[in-house]
């Protein structure tokens, strides 16, 4: 049965007289406060309740304050024990999630409703709900500019051990055996003795960890070989092929190993270069991948809003406005034209959007452009010193090239696939520039070709240089700050869950935490400046 109570329904009496005047005080104006009356009324419920019946079963714990708990959760990086303290006897949470009986019903969870309420949330991808909901209603409240704003990605790590290849190997084995074992006894059986007590004796997993540096290659030969011997083992029994952790092992084997022709040594290991960066990097976390610059994880993609100098206000709120979880192996560049579809969604779309150079692809400029957004972002590439290039030449107004860097007008100028622009041969030949000039020769004149995409980045590359560009590209380094803040005030970067849904929950909600710590700084300022008693 579903259990609601509308945050927004008033008291006949004041359930919280019982409190002093500045204790009162210090809940409504500190994060209590904003969170009792803009967060927990904007939780969409609804999303949530259709998952009980609402005539059957025992009566769910009161919703809003349920989900807000989760929240909370994430908002103060508590575990799961920790969160039940808090629920039951924290007065700021009790003011927050607006509880005001004095009940077991009200004030008790237990951890199994805990983990069924979070698994809901999870599951569904509910969480993404909850923090656009949460944040388009600050934006309302505080009436927050969003005409600029600014993109980058965190590097965050699951519950989970680094492993090197042999870890890999022995890991997915242990796992296999251990499942085989409990639901295929029979199947289980059938493996020789030798390979079960390697993998699942008191010390097997550890004895793996204490391989000498010289040994490990002979290791890693022996461990691949074991993999493949059950793979080929059960491959023709459809009951174990189909379990989860056999997959793991073709997985591994694919990944980590070549099969050859030679019946002797039909496997052959991959060198470390060519193993893919999206492999597996622990059988515990079979989502997570691997970053060549950041390591194993994933990354979040995070945008928010900004103010410059001129915009800035002691009450000016900034808020993250976009996030999204991803493998760590996902490119940056590829996160630019999603993140503005998203924001676009929710009605939260910049007019200004600041960027390093991994999302500053010509691709993404036009992407942009054609959503009325200005990405403010360097030209990916450099360019070699010692040569010239497109942006060395001068163009007119319309974007048309007048003369080259020595200031020689062009002859002739074509149009077609490629734009070519020739200039007087004479000119060329006695150029002291023309061995590190692009221009190529043709049979009457040297010839300058481009395409238009390489015309568009000459142009950034010119306009880089200016001091306007410079001025309004030194506000995206403030998102550095923001990600510093995302994991100091909810220990993001090291989170206690694995696999892609939990990591996903967990980074959403601290997302919007952050949005919540900053909005009730700016309202505690608000309310009361001048005593000091309202803190954030």
């Amino acid at each position: 049965m579903i259990k609601v109570r509308n945050p927004n329904q008033l008291d006949i009496f004041d359930p919280w007289n019982f409190l002093t005047p500045k204790r009162r005080q210090m809940l409504e104006c500190g994060w209590p406060g904003l969170f009792r009356h803009h967060i927990l009324p904007s939780i969409p419920v609804n999303k949530v309740s259709k998952h009980f019946s609402e005539t059957f079963g025992r009566p769910t714990k009161e919703l809003f304050s349920m989900l807000g708990a989760l929240i909370l959760q994430q908002t103060f990086d508590f575990t799961d024990e920790e969160t039940v303290q808090q629920y039951a006897f924290n007065i700021q949470w009790h003011y927050g999630l607006n509880i005001t009986e004095e009940s077991d019903s009200a004030k008790y969870i237990s951890l199994k409703t805990l983990w069924n309420s979070r698994n809901i949330v999870a599951s569904n991808d509910l969480e993404d709900d909850i923090f656009t909901a949460g944040t388009q209603k600050l934006a309302q409240v505080f009436e927050v500019n969003i005409d600029r704003q600014r993109i980058d990605s965190v590097h965050i790590k699951s519950n989970m051990r680094r492993l090197g290849r042999i870890g890999i190997f022995s890991e997915s084995i242990h796992k296999f055996l251990v499942n085989l074992k409990r639901s295929h006894k029979s199947q289980f059986d059938t493996i020789d003795e030798k390979v079960t007590d390697k993998y699942l004796s008191n010390d097997a997993l550890g004895c793996f960890s204490k391989v000498k540096p010289s040994e490990s290659k002979k290791t890693l030969t022996e461990v691949s070989k074991d993999l493949f011997g059950l793979v080929q083992h059960f491959k023709d029994c459809p009951e174990v092929a189909a379990m989860y952790s056999y997959k793991m092992l073709e997985r591994v084997l694919k990944e980590q190993c070549n099969l050859t022709d030679d019946k002797d040594n039909p496997l052959e290991l991959k060198a470390p270069k060519e193993i893919v960066s999206d492999s597996l990097q622990n059988p515990s976390d079979p989502d997570a991948t691997y970053s060549g610059h950041k390591g194993q994880g994933y990354q979040v993609q995070i945008m928010e809003t900004y103010c410059t100098d001129k915009e800035q206000k002691e009450e000016s709120l900034n808020l993250i406005t976009h996030v999204e979880v991803e493998p760590a192996h996902k490119s940056d560049a590829n996160a630019l034209v999603p993140a503005i579809a998203s924001v676009e969604e929710r009605n939260l779309k910049p007019k200004e959007l600041c960027a390093d150079s991994l999302y500053g692809s010509d691709d993404n400029c036009e992407h942009a452009k054609n959503h009325e957004v200005e990405l403010i972002a360097p030209a990916m590439g450099s360019v070699e010193e010692d040569k010239l290039s497109l942006a060395d030449f001068k163009f007119s107004e319309k974007g048309e090239i007048v003369a080259c860097p020595r200031g020689k007008t062009p002859s002739k100028v074509k149009k077609r696939k490629k734009v070519s622009v020739g200039f007087s041969s004479q000119d060329c030949q006695n150029c002291p520039n023309l061995p590190r000039c692009p221009v190529k020769k043709g049979k009457k004149h040297y010839y300058l070709r481009f395409t238009d995409k390489q015309m568009r980045i000459a142009k950034r590359r010119i306009y880089e240089q200016s001091d306007q560009f410079k001025d309004r590209y030194r506000w995206r380094a403030g998102v550095e700050a923001t990600m510093s803040e995302y994991n100091r005030r909810t220990g993001v970067k090291q989170l206690r869950v694995r696999g892609l849904k939990a990591v996903k929950f967990c980074a959403t909600l601290k997302a919007l935490a952050v949005n919540i710590f900053r909005a009730a700084a700016v309202r505690a300022a608000k309310m009361m400046p001048a005593e000091g008693l309202c803190e954030a």
